[in-house]
């Protein structure tokens, strides 16, 4: 399956879409996200596609989330 490239005029956008998909990811597979990031840091999940895909989410969640509110981390 092709990736479509998406562009948000802000970074506000960019997390808010970031959240929809992570939500989708929980509630797919039924854990939080932080809980499955950990899981597969410490590679104790696949490599399928939707994992690598959700990492890479949760990673670029991370740095927006920390970028518009730096006090959090």
């Amino acid at each position: 399956m092709e990736k479509q490239v998406i562009e948000y005029t802000t970074p506000l956008d960019a997390l808010v879409a970031l959240v929809k998909q992570l939500n989708t990811y929980e509630h797919q597979y039924q854990i939080d996200s932080a809980e499955f990031f950990a899981q597969y840091s410490q590679g104790q999940t696949s490599d399928d596609e939707d994992f690598v895909d959700w990492a890479g989410n949760y990673q670029h969640y991370l740095a927006l989330h920390q970028e518009l509110d730096p006090e959090v981390a």
